[in-house]
């Protein structure tokens, strides 16, 4: 009798929390996005006659009940937590933790598109800077896992043969090699970007290459953003990590200089502070991904122009670039066909840098 007993209270209580799930699942408040993982959360799809014959509201559904489950957040990071601590494996959904800081698995280089992107450059030099006079550089951002992954026993990334296949492939570049100086401690603990407080000895060096005055610490303060910032890689690794801050260097300099965005004909600041009401506080940095951008530096000594090609880990770096010149042309191919550059910028000789890290080179589909 007490065995049937046990039964019947272990069956009751599951169906009580299957119960609380199913009614939590129907009539619960729906979410519109998931601030963990940065991304738009689906909703309760259309129900007609041609969508259920189609098979598609079934699909949409599934997609639906799984983004809007009841402590969907909760049960992510208990499975990370069981994965991770109890199964013993070494990384969650590709992340792993080092020393604190969360990485992902960047392995195996791949050669393909490290030769597209080499395409895609050469291609923007045959096309608007051959004849130009232009003195043209190229560094790559180094991402965490160049300081991280080996010396902890992950796969690591053949940077020196990555470099080496960009390099020996674009002659008419002179190469920046800055991953000297960085460390794995100068980007953020929960994301994927580099922290603008330390980047002054990488921006010293690109400058240096360029030929224009270095930044120095003493010309800038350091501003903290008040809200707790949670990186890519806290969501997508779905394990307990704690925010951090971000800072940004502040001076008179960037103060009066005008950043025009293109995509929406907004002249803004080089910190876009509007933008801390975003899913993404690293957007704070030249407002985030844009395609094209003219920073205009009023208080140049010279009329030195310079052209940045970048990705978002530019985003930070070029604020630091500014004081040597009196425009700046910020570019990302991932968003503008190269294509359609001439349409909008005059190429006569200016500066330029290519300025791209290993994420996009091994993953570099997305440039057009």
């Amino acid at each position: 009798m007490k065995e049937n007993r046990k039964y019947l209270l272990g069956a009751a209580a599951v169906l009580a929390v299957w119960l609380g799930l199913a009614l939590a699942a129907w009539f619960g408040p729906k979410q519109d996005v998931s601030v963990s993982e940065r991304r738009k959360l689906e909703q309760m799809p259309e129900l007609t006659a041609e969508n259920v014959l189609s098979g598609s509201f079934m699909t949409d559904f599934e997609s639906y009940s799984l983004d809007q489950f009841p402590l969907r957040d909760q049960f992510r990071q208990l499975k990370a937590l069981f994965h991770y601590y109890c199964l013993g494996q070494k990384d969650n959904n590709g992340i792993y933790i080092a020393g604190g800081y969360a990485a992902k698995v960047e392995y195996p280089l791949d050669e393909k598109s490290v030769s597209y992107a080499v395409s895609r450059f050469q291609n923007v030099y045959d096309t608007y800077l051959k004849d130009t006079g232009s003195k043209i550089f190229f560094s790559i951002a180094p991402d965490k896992g160049f300081y991280l992954s080996e010396a902890n026993g992950y796969p690591a990334l053949d940077y020196a043969d990555l470099t080496d296949q960009v390099t020996s492939r674009l002659p008419w570049a002179q190469y920046v090699d800055i991953t000297g100086e960085l460390t794995g401690g100068d980007y953020y603990r929960t994301d994927t970007h580099w922290r603008q407080e330390r980047l002054l000895p990488a921006a010293a060096k690109l400058c240096q290459a360029l030929g224009v005055p270095e930044p120095e610490a003493g010309d800038y303060t350091q501003t903290a953003v008040e809200k707790p910032f949670y990186g890519v890689y806290y969501g997508q690794a779905a394990l307990p990590m704690e925010p951090e801050t971000i800072y940004y260097l502040q001076s008179d300099l960037l103060k009066s200089c005008t950043v025009f965005n293109y995509e929406n004909n907004k002249t803004t600041q080089v910190y876009d502070l509007e933008k801390l009401d975003s899913r993404d506080l690293y957007d704070v940095f030249l407002s985030g991904a844009a395609a094209l951008l003219t920073i205009e530096n009023p208080q140049a000594a010279t009329d030195r122009e310079l052209i940045v090609f970048r990705d978002s880990f530019g985003s930070s770096m070029v604020p630091l670039l500014i004081q040597g010149y009196k425009t700046v042309t910020v570019v990302d191919i991932r968003y503008l066909m190269s294509s359609l550059l001439g349409n909008f910028i005059d190429f006569h000789g200016q500066d330029v840098l290519f300025l791209y890290s290993t994420l996009v080179l091994n993953s570099s589909s997305t440039l057009k």
